[in-house]
């Protein structure tokens, strides 16, 4: 008889932030070259965060879209156009720049096939410009770096 997995629920978290302070570190001063990069290329603060908001729904990390969805809103972004962001092709209520920012987030993070990836990016760095595109998807990158971290940590939601 094989034993069963461990329920790991009430185990305490391992907090690889707080296990490799150098790495961490180095994660958060990428942040902040991307957050230049965004800034330098004229990209609203607003469209990052609905970028970051959509990734960590795709990547199911709580922490991230409860901090990334009040950045959202503090940045400007209507509660409705939150509330429809896992439907954003259909909802009708996105410009032109939020629907190039969340191709990106969408393909940097899903990585669909080559042949689907490489179309759904040029088109967006067509409507970008290389600076804009060139940041926001750096600014995936990232969050996706960041996801994973608060998801292997099981960083909780904060009251």
């Amino acid at each position: 008889m094989t034993n069963p997995a461990p329920d790991l629920t009430d185990e305490p978290s391992f907090y690889l932030d707080k296990s490799d302070p150098t790495s961490w570190k180095a994660l958060n001063a990428l942040t902040l070259a991307v957050r230049k990069a965004t800034d330098d290329a004229g990209l609203p603060r607003a469209v990052v965060e609905l970028a970051s908001v959509r990734i960590s729904q795709i990547n199911g990390c709580a922490y991230c879209l409860d901090l990334h969805g009040r950045l959202a809103v503090e940045a400007g972004v209507p509660e409705r156009k939150l509330h429809v962001l896992p439907a954003w092709r259909e909802a009708g209520l996105f410009t032109v720049l939020e629907r190039a920012a969340l191709d990106v987030a969408e393909a940097v993070t899903l990585l669909p096939d080559d042949e689907e990836r490489l179309n759904t990016l040029a088109k967006a760095r067509a409507e970008l410009g290389d600076a804009r595109f060139s940041a926001l998807a750096w600014a995936a990158v990232t969050m996706n770096a960041f996801n994973r971290v608060s998801i292997v940590s099981r960083h909780k939601v904060q009251p």
